[in-house]
């Protein structure tokens, strides 16, 4: 893709760059030579049009650890500048978890391993960061060890239709250990979320999916399913779940700012009879809901009415 973030520097080596787990699962899914290819493009370097990149967002989205061992994703937002790019083997971000977040006290103690994703809606741009977050002011400093963008699949483009709140424009989160109704509402009509996963060696890895509404199936107040679709055959998140179910998922509300978080665990489904059932899916994953963290407005910029990606599977 022209003008993709990430695709410049001194690659890792696809040798080196995927753990036991991700190789098992490329050798499983038949995909261990594509998986070679793309992995040359992975970086231990920030080149310059991934800084750029970075330099723009209002939002990006980190994975990680809490001092239970329970996997979150967590949003952080800010003005465009919030994040960027010191040096080729750094993310600054100006701002940490705010009080509440699952994550906020791991990262304000540090080091800790992260995984980040910066996706830009409007142009269905993305790209992730893996490495070790550190307090730094008021915010972070990231030692990357894997930087690489992703294609323009499953985004759903979305323009910014509101101003962006400031941080105490939010209210305190709600939590629990199930979904509400209104929470499995929010769910079932999402077409976006992230998921946080980590691996037996404690790295971090935070990942994005879409789809129409409804592929993410709420089978009840502590169960989801969801297809896994074509991708780029890295399974660095069916990898790390190989060694450890331990997930997080981040559903953003569009059109409040406002964000659900879930911890539990994921598993993959290998069943070919289930996958056949449901348009596009290469295999199901199966989410156990243990923790719930739900902020309902504010947090973020708002943004509009979807343009759904022209890849995504029906739904029915």
């Amino acid at each position: 893709m022209t003008g993709t973030p990430g695709t410049t520097g001194t690659p890792i080596g696809a040798a080196t760059v995927y753990h036991p787990g991700e190789r098992a699962v490329q050798r499983r899914a038949g995909a261990t030579g594509r998986a070679d290819h793309v992995g040359r493009s992975i970086r231990a370097t920030v080149p310059p049009v991934a800084a750029a990149f970075l330099a723009e967002r209002r939002t990006i989205v980190v994975g990680a650890a809490d001092g239970e061992g329970r996997v979150w994703a967590s949003p952080l937002t800010g003005p465009p500048g919030f994040v960027r790019a010191p040096d080729d083997r750094t993310v600054a971000v100006g701002v940490r978890p705010r009080p509440g977040d699952p994550l906020a006290d791991v990262l304000a103690a540090g080091p800790v391993r992260v995984g980040g994703i910066a996706l830009e809606p409007a142009t269905r741009r993305r790209m992730r960061f893996n490495g070790t977050a550190r307090p730094d002011g008021a915010g972070l400093r990231i030692t990357t060890e894997q930087v690489y963008s992703n294609c323009p699949k499953y985004i759903q483009r979305r323009a910014v239709v509101g101003e962006f709140p400031p941080p105490e424009g939010a209210p305190a989160p709600l939590r629990g250990d199930a979904l509400g109704r209104r929470q499995r509402e929010l769910v079932a009509g999402a077409d976006t979320f992230f998921v946080a996963t980590a691996g037996a060696d404690g790295s971090a890895d935070a990942s994005h999916r879409g789809g129409n509404p409804g592929f993410v199936r709420v089978l009840g107040p502590d169960r989801l399913c969801w297809p896994d679709y074509t991708g780029n055959s890295m399974y660095m998140t069916l990898g790390n779940l190989e060694q450890d179910p331990a997930a997080g998922l981040l559903f953003p509300d569009w059109s409040t700012g406002g964000f659900l978080q879930l911890t539990g665990e994921a598993r993959v489904d290998w069943s070919a009879s289930r996958a056949a059932a449901v348009p596009g899916a290469e295999r199901m994953v199966d989410f156990t809901v243990t923790g719930v963290v739900q902020v309902p407005r504010g947090a973020g910029p708002r943004r509009g009415a979807p343009e759904f990606s022209p890849a995504n599977p029906p739904v029915r």
